[in-house]
């Protein structure tokens, strides 16, 4: 139904990666080509699927966004695509060091100090490198699975809260000593700056967007030694407190309202010359 509602439409904004081919003035934001560069962390339906539509999606499209540079690199070699805006994600008010860690703590059942990582259960978000890190501290992950997405094993040492409601997410976020995400693939990485805007000392991979979207405001190490660091830099409480003021400060770049700002001022370009 929606390219006929649409059909008298300047544009039709479709901002999840997703759109109806059959509009000819798509504007759509695709966040990362992972399905396209990696195919093996996907169901073989869901890779397949990606594999056909994101190329045809951005052929047709008015234009087409992204969320890093590095996704605007992978589009234009993947999907051989010239010109790419880049607007990032922004961080919810919500997301503060004063977030309600005490009500988390309780409604979530932890009793003891933690490390947090918000990812789903998936291959490339490789959390498999975090479980050295349980032998010292509570690992606690936030997020679900998704049946399209390839199922990491050998996660036992973690303790997995699954999706975890909206409104108790700031304050995990802050109750937690350390955030660590030890991903192979992002195209941005949201949670990091959420947890830099809640105070909380960031470890992440070194690879894809997250050095960028860290912005030097984040230990950054290999993959497969995000578990170490993260270790290290519980030992170092000045080195915390510098990531806290260094993040609190990287995080507060990023808001909904500038992407929003960001996004009507490239539409009212597009149309001004469409």
């Amino acid at each position: 139904m929606l390219p006929a509602r649409a059909a008298n439409a300047r544009a039709l904004l479709c901002p999840a990666n997703l759109a109806p081919l059959a509009h000819p003035r798509n504007v759509i934001l695709i966040h990362d080509a992972a399905a396209l560069r990696h195919p093996e962390w996907y169901s073989p339906a869901y890779a397949a699927w990606q594999g056909r539509i994101l190329p045809a999606l951005a052929r047709r499209a008015l234009h087409v966004v992204t969320v890093s540079e590095f996704s605007r690199r992978e589009l234009t070699e993947l999907l051989g695509l010239q010109d790419v805006s880049v607007i990032p994600g922004g961080v919810d008010p919500r997301y503060t060091p004063d977030a309600d860690a005490e009500t988390a703590r309780r409604e979530l059942n932890l009793t003891k100090p933690y490390v947090l990582c918000v990812a789903s259960q998936t291959a490339r978000k490789n959390l498999q490198a975090l479980t050295p890190l349980a032998e010292h501290i509570e690992v606690v992950v936030a997020g679900g699975h998704r049946p399209q997405f390839a199922r990491e094993e050998g996660l036992d040492a973690l303790r997995h809260l699954g999706a975890v409601p909206e409104h108790l997410l700031p304050g995990l976020y802050a109750g937690a000593e350390a955030f660590a995400l030890p991903s192979l693939y992002e195209g941005f990485g949201l949670p990091l700056l959420e947890a830099m805007a809640c105070g909380t000392p960031v470890v992440t991979s070194d690879l894809t967007a997250l050095p960028d979207t860290a912005g030097g405001a984040a230990w950054l190490a290999p993959p497969d030694e995000v578990a170490a660091a993260t270790r290290d830099l519980l030992d170092d409480e000045a080195e915390r407190e510098r990531l806290r003021t260094a993040g609190l400060r990287r995080a507060k770049e990023f808001t909904w309202a500038r992407t929003a700002r960001e996004m009507d001022a490239l539409l009212a370009a597009l149309l001004d010359g469409g």
